[in-house]
């Protein structure tokens, strides 16, 4: 139910000390369905496989309804 808004490319800094190489951001319906798709057995594999080759950070951000600006 995940659905790719970003990932890859160049990344500028403009505030903070933060330095990512590389940044993935993925869209789900709500935070339930985050949470199904991230403790599924389906994903534990990769999960596994993801962390043996890499160091990442991860967070999850409750959104907001779309306004316009």
């Amino acid at each position: 139910g995940g659905k790719y808004l970003g990932r890859g490319g160049p990344t500028k800094v403009l505030e903070g000390d933060w330095q990512p190489h590389r940044l993935v951001i993925v869209e789900f319906p709500d935070m339930d369905a985050l949470m199904a798709w991230y403790d599924s057995p389906e994903y534990a594999r990769l999960k596994a496989i993801r962390e043996r080759c890499a160091t990442t950070r991860i967070i999850a951000l409750e959104g907001v309804a779309a306004v316009t600006v």
